[in-house]
């Protein structure tokens, strides 16, 4: 573990969401992000919220059959992870009940919660999003050319060492 893992234990997570609108990098920087916390000795979750209906498990399995069969809640674990499905959208603060003991979670999505944020911005059009609560940085497509936000520090979507540095200054 580094220096900065460590200094960051703490009794609860950091939650830093990244918003965006579809096809803006919200995936590929949740993953880019994870992967250089990890390098850094932070544990990491991660949680996404899908505006659309999305299948986890896979056909014919156990806990599959359980779905299928009506289960409102499956949850499956072995000696390496542990997975929950549930038949019933939940709320992030849900979510985030089963990841107390990780250092950082990185939320793709959520838009409405009031966590801290990062908003990625494609077009002009995703200018919307900053009247989100809770901006803490922005990272902007070349041809977004949104009108920024002054208090927010803002970067380009490929800089992730200076987004990554950023949000280690909310560590």
């Amino acid at each position: 573990m580094t220096m900065h893992a460590e200094s960051l234990r703490r009794s609860t997570p950091f939650v830093l969401q990244i918003v965006g609108y579809k096809n803006s990098g919200k995936t590929t920087m949740v993953t880019l992000l994870t992967k250089l916390l990890k390098q850094a000795g932070y544990t990491v979750g991660t949680a996404k919220h899908d505006a659309h209906d999305f299948t986890m498990d896979t056909p014919g399995t156990d806990t599959w059959r359980h779905q299928e069969a009506g289960a409102d809640i499956t949850a499956i674990s072995s000696s390496a992870r542990t997975a929950i499905i549930s038949a019933r959208a939940e709320p992030l603060s849900a979510l985030l009940t089963h990841m107390q003991h990780v250092d950082i979670v990185l939320v793709e999505g959520f838009k409405q919660e009031h966590y801290p944020k990062l908003i990625l911005l494609r077009s002009p059009e995703d200018e919307s999003l900053l009247t989100l609560t809770n901006p803490i940085m922005t990272a902007v497509w070349p041809q977004a050319n949104p009108r920024l936000l002054p208090h927010v520090p803002h970067f380009d979507i490929n800089d992730i060492p200076a987004i990554y540095n950023h949000l280690l200054t909310h560590l």
